[in-house]
């Protein structure tokens, strides 16, 4: 049997970033925290956690992480089915992409945090990695660009996010003169979330038969801050349909690639646990997502 006290102080050095905010948040002192981690560690018979900055789980710290959140997850539901949820809030831990989390995230889960106790403990990373968020326990639930659940997660059709690549009309007649080329590609200067991002690339790729090496890159991981940005006429960039609306209906954006679309389609992964709160969300989650993103076969 698991001691949750010393598995309680473990998740804390995790979630607060070390042993200090650990102590600080248990209002231990910080050898007390230390001590509690190294005997998990011992009853577990193996190492959990790098002593790094920030320290950091080992693959067997990341199955005893999953398993701390979801016994709690299940302690939260069974106190509120006995008709005592405890006081304060419920918290949700959720991987979410930053796209999404600029566009519809909030809109289709508002209904439910309106309704319920529930704060949010959001994740944002690449849809592409999210879902080794959920992977590793850091999360209850994701959304992730992947359609298959891994072992032991539910997965559900959430709809599509349509991107294009956009700039404006004085962009596109300083770079693109001449027509849509590999090498007008690869010379202007082009808006990119993070090192993660190929999107642009990729469709550049199929529209002009070749992936370009573009050698000026714009780094800007913040999805706010695309439209703006591209629409200082320095670069082009991908942005969510949704997000270029109301500069196209102004006349401040053109389509650089007529006829081309990313198309990134969304899915809600999250743990197959017996959860009343978690399956609100997830209920909550799907349906507001579905009335808001396009929905495809």
């Amino acid at each position: 049997m698991l001691d949750y006290k010393l598995v309680e102080a473990f998740a804390s050095v995790l979630g607060q970033g070390g042993f200090e905010k650990a102590a600080r948040a248990l209002h231990l002192s910080q050898g007390a925290v230390s001590q509690r981690v190294k005997l998990l560690e011992e009853q577990a018979g193996c190492v959990l956690l790098v002593r790094s900055t920030p320290p950091v789980p080992t693959p067997a710290g990341q199955e005893m992480l999953k398993h701390f959140r979801q016994v709690k997850r299940l302690e939260a539901d069974l106190g509120q089915g006995l008709g005592s949820p405890g006081q304060g809030f419920d918290t949700l831990a959720v991987g979410v992409n930053a796209d999404s989390l600029a566009t519809w995230f909030f809109p289709a889960v508002d209904p439910f945090l309106d309704a319920h106790a529930v704060l949010l403990d959001l994740s944002v990373d690449d849809q592409a990695a999210t879902l080794g968020l959920l992977k590793a326990g850091e999360v209850l639930g994701c959304v992730s660009d992947r359609a298959e659940p891994v072992q032991g997660c539910r997965a559900a059709y959430l709809g599509d996010m349509d991107y294009r690549l956009y700039a404006t009309k004085s962009y596109k007649m300083k770079y693109y003169r001449d027509g849509k080329t590999l090498e007008a590609a690869e010379a202007a200067p082009i808006l990119i979330f993070n090192r993660k991002d190929v999107m642009h690339e990729v469709l550049l790729g199929r529209a002009l038969g070749a992936r370009p090496e573009l050698r000026n890159g714009f780094y800007l991981p913040s999805s706010e801050r695309f439209a703006p940005t591209i629409a200082t006429g320095r670069v082009a960039g991908m942005l969510p349909d949704q997000q270029a609306a109301p500069h196209l209906e102004r006349g401040e954006f053109v389509d650089l690639l007529p006829g081309h679309v990313f198309t990134v389609r969304l899915h809600w992964h999250c743990w197959n646990l017996d959860s009343g709160r978690l399956a609100g969300f997830t209920e909550a989650i799907v349906r507001g997502a579905r009335s808001l993103l396009i929905q495809r076969p």
